[in-house]
């Protein structure tokens, strides 16, 4: 896939690593220690907090190193997961994985739902206009509210838009590439120089 270059300059050093990214899918982070049992307070990020119960193993990065985890789910309460890592038996055990993202192996992850992508598969991605200039490079994706906030790496700064079908109303994370409404995108977008 091709990633960064023909517009926007954005740092060949930032999509290095994700073709290895794109094999992990981030689900969650682990809030704190819930009680004295091990048991960790896990904010979700998959689409629906069931699928914990379905999956035994996650994994964590450290330095480009992943490191598979078992998973005890226990409950689910008011959109969090409530659930024992590895051999948490304590408070103090389950403090070690504060803060830490919790991913799963893309072969054991749901497949997205029908007109559904990966963030994952995303990032990367070049955005072009209707005439084909580069509007530049997907970078992140903001999930704050009810619609998604898609940033991009361009040559005049940071673009923020709204993941809007009459903004982007084609999307190829295979073909790495965004379609993009330029009068749209104009209306809606915000750019820190």
């Amino acid at each position: 896939m091709h990633r960064a270059g023909s517009g926007a300059e954005a740092d060949p050093a930032l999509f290095e690593d994700v073709t290895e990214l794109q094999k992990y899918l981030m689900i969650g982070t682990v809030l704190k220690p819930q009680g004295i049992r091990g048991e960790c307070k896990i904010k979700s990020y998959a689409s629906r907090e069931e699928m914990f119960f379905s999956w035994k193993t996650l994994y964590l990065e450290d330095h480009g190193v992943w490191s598979p985890i078992a998973l005890h789910v226990t409950r689910i309460h008011d959109g969090f997961v409530y659930a024992r890592l590895g051999n948490c038996a304590s408070a103090d055990d389950a403090e070690s994985f504060r803060g830490r993202d919790l991913y799963i192996d893309r072969e054991h992850a749901a497949p997205p739902e029908e007109g559904s992508v990966y963030i994952a598969d995303l990032i990367g991605c070049e955005a072009f206009d209707e005439d084909g200039n580069q509007i530049g490079v997907l970078t992140d994706v903001l999930q704050y509210g009810s619609v998604d906030t898609w940033v991009f790496s361009t040559p005049s700064g940071t673009l923020m838009a709204p993941a809007l079908l009459s903004v982007f109303p084609q999307v190829d994370p295979a073909a790495g590439r965004i379609s993009v409404c330029a009068k749209k995108l104009l209306e809606v977008a915000v750019l820190d120089h």
